[in-house]
């Protein structure tokens, strides 16, 4: 089993940018696919990209694609969500995620507590 822990949220203008970061316990990180999730408030969670166990292949939700980067570093078991241009619409809470499997929906087996981000027009 895998623990996670975001942070990196925080208050931002609209256009500025954040890095969200997902560190992860123990020392089978790359045998997990990892993903980010948001859910804005009265809405349901969504997803917002994922990435495979060694990050040759990444994915992103349309609403995100060009603005938002995935990344992972396996030897520090952290991954990363690089976040511009952002937009009021981004304010949400932001939860890392990580599974066992790929290409099967995004990775969403263990979840980590959330950050907030709030982009302020």
């Amino acid at each position: 089993q895998v623990q996670l822990v975001e942070s990196g949220g925080g208050l931002v203008q609209a256009g500025g940018s954040l890095r969200l970061s997902c560190a992860a316990s123990g020392r089978t990180f790359s045998s997990y696919a990892m993903a980010w999730f948001r859910q804005a408030p009265g809405k349901e969670r969504e997803f917002v990209a994922a990435i495979s166990f060694a990050g040759g292949r990444r994915y992103y939700a349309d609403s995100v694609k060009g603005r938002f980067t995935i990344s992972r570093d396996n030897t520090k078991n952290t991954m990363y969500l690089q976040m511009n241009s952002l937009k009021p619409e981004d304010t949400a809470v932001y939860y890392c995620a990580a599974g066992r499997t790929w290409g099967v929906g995004p990775p969403a087996d263990y979840w980590g507590q959330g950050t907030q981000v709030t982009v302020s027009s």
